[in-house]
């Protein structure tokens, strides 16, 4: 038992953040709550992001005759006081969620600005892609053959050939 909850009845999100509203373990649990139930969140920001996403999922469970228990506390949304914190916790939530994000963008800015912001890597150094070619031109090997003999798959011999085609007709990207 987690937080005094049958694990049968706990919903997790593996790899979703609380900013997505369409979760599968969010739906799974707002599905199976049932008037006099008390749907538990650890952290408000685990269940939401944004103060208007907390809201809803807040009035949606008190239509139903749901409570919401907050980190060991029940929300009450007929009491003023209980509303006024979980929409500052809502804001607070929020806000931790904007300044992620601002961080997030102002790293890459700074890692773009100083070269080390480059995406995928290509699997094939320029040697090995001028050898993956040369085998295909010859035409000795099928793709397979030089997918296996090169340790890589046969997408990539085919996204080879197609690279060496579009630069033939396009020039290379920027």
């Amino acid at each position: 038992m987690s937080l005094g909850v049958e694990e049968e009845n706990i919903h997790v999100d593996h790899g979703f953040t609380g900013t997505n509203r369409t979760r599968p373990g969010l739906r799974e649990a707002l599905a199976s709550c049932r008037k006099g139930d008390t749907l538990v969140v650890t952290k408000l920001d685990r269940l939401a992001r944004s103060v208007l996403d907390a809201r809803n999922i807040a009035d949606e469970l008190t239509r139903k005759g749901v409570a919401l228990g907050l980190g060991g506390s029940t929300y009450d949304p007929t009491d003023p006081i209980g509303k006024l914190l979980f929409n500052v916790l809502g804001i607070v939530a929020e806000f931790e969620s904007d300044l992620i994000r601002a961080r997030t963008r102002e790293g890459m800015a700074v890692a773009k600005a100083k070269g080390r912001l480059r995406g995928k890597q290509p699997k094939l150094s320029d040697h090995q892609r001028k050898h993956l070619l040369g085998l295909v031109d010859e035409g000795e090997y099928t793709r397979g053959e030089i997918a296996e003999i090169m340790g890589v798959s046969r997408t990539t011999v085919y996204r080879e050939i197609q690279r060496r085609a579009r630069i033939a007709t396009q020039g290379p990207l920027q």
